[in-house]
């Protein structure tokens, strides 16, 4: 269900959002002619290729949707399982389920599918496909090393190929159009009918078969989520938007000291500048990870303040518009940087005898407040640590 649950549905609801899915699954499969064992064994004998058609739509279809979500970032494509590959196994795998296909005319999804409308040969199809698994289950140690043979890992077709999952979309669309069209043309043939389509009927299929070619070039010309942001954030009008947001180092050593739990002090620059130095119970989250899931936490909360830091003025405003467009949080930048934070309040420069009463006690006020920090950051050692979400990639596949 991943990763449907738990970011788009709670976890309570995942079983009943998988009986709906199944259900669903379920009657198109039926609608489609998938418990008819003449219409599955069809694309053998080569009248009739509705189980081809129906397979790649289905894989256009999701294809497409996957980097229509992931363009805008509605779906994190990390987080999708893909099913290791084990070559021979597969190949062996794959010669037995198709002689089992056209000799029982069923593949173990659509015989449950005929089962459930009452056909007894697909009650009899799954009881030889349990007596299969109990045979393989007993005799495993002989096909263990077959079933693990030429472990190539979660490949994908793009990865091999070295072409992006964009470019492999348009080429398996128009592999997919060929398809339809020369799979019509032999069941017409087989079927000794005319190729001749109806007008209105013909116009039809122009229209489907243009959708998804046109979904993948809206794909390709207009930017993606992280594009528009970027984009956005990179205008100096917008950054200097940021100026009533802007947080002293003064106000923010009092903040530390006193109310450390009411905010995130959040340095943006890179892992390596971070470990270097960094402030008092500040937390890691490099600027370009900002609009990643694992962080969204941080930035969709109203408890607490949000207070960015960088080496340079520039980087924190941009951090902090780039914090708006994930949540509603209360975002604030530092108007110094690291480096001059830590001078202010950990290398004080004393006044001279003859300087104002305001720059003594503002002394005064920075070396207690680094007293109390340093104490803090010893009674709280783990919260300089970053604090991540557990992303975890879905489990399972067909």
């Amino acid at each position: 269900m991943g990763p449907l649950v738990p970011y788009i549905l709670s976890s309570e609801f995942s079983l009943l959002a998988a009986l709906l899915l199944g259900i669903g699954f379920g009657f198109v499969l039926e609608q489609a002619g998938f418990s008819s064992t003449k219409k599955l064994v069809g694309l053998f004998y080569g009248y009739d290729f509705t189980v081809l058609r129906v397979f790649f739509t289905a894989g256009v279809t999701a294809m497409i949707g996957v980097l229509l979500l992931s363009h805008y970032d509605l779906l994190d494509i990390r987080l999708l399982y893909i099913n290791p590959t084990f070559l021979k196994s597969a190949i062996v795998g794959g010669l037995v389920m198709g002689a089992g296909f056209i000799i029982g005319g069923f593949c173990p999804g659509t015989s449950v599918c005929a089962a459930a409308i009452g056909k007894i040969d697909a009650m009899a199809f799954i009881f030889g496909s349990v007596i299969g698994i109990f045979i393989f289950m007993e005799y495993y140690p002989l096909f263990e090393d077959l079933y693990f043979a030429n472990d190539m890992g979660p490949l994908k077709i793009n990865d091999v190929f070295g072409i992006s999952p964009l470019y492999f979309a348009f080429a398996m669309t128009f592999v997919a159009l060929a398809a339809f069209y020369f799979t019509w043309r032999i069941e017409n043939v087989v079927n000794k009918r005319s190729n001749e389509i109806a007008p209105d009927l013909k116009r039809n299929y122009i229209v489907a078969m243009a959708l998804p070619i046109v979904v993948l070039l809206l794909i390709l010309i207009l930017p993606s989520k992280q594009e528009i942001i970027s984009n956005k954030i990179s205008k100096e009008d917008e950054q200097e938007k940021c100026d009533l947001h802007a947080m002293s180092a003064d106000k923010l050593a009092y903040e530390i000291t006193n109310n450390y739990y009411q905010l995130n002090v959040i340095d943006v620059r890179p892992e390596e500048e971070f470990k270097k130095n960094h402030l008092p119970l500040a937390i890691n989250i490099p600027f370009d990870q900002i609009t990643e899931r694992e962080w969204e936490s941080f930035f969709k909360q109203t408890i607490k303040k949000n207070i960015f830091y960088a080496d340079n003025d520039t980087l924190a405003r941009m951090s902090l518009l780039k914090a708006q467009f994930v949540g509603e949080s209360q975002n604030y930048i530092l108007d110094v940087s690291a480096d001059d934070f830590n001078k202010l309040f950990f290398e004080p420069q004393k006044p001279s005898s003859l300087a104002e009463k305001q720059k003594h006690d503002e002394y005064t006020f920075r070396l207690n407040a680094s007293e109390k920090m340093k104490e803090l950051v010893k009674s709280f050692e783990n919260m300089s640590k970053p604090v991540k979400r557990v992303v975890k990639v879905a489990a399972g596949g067909c």
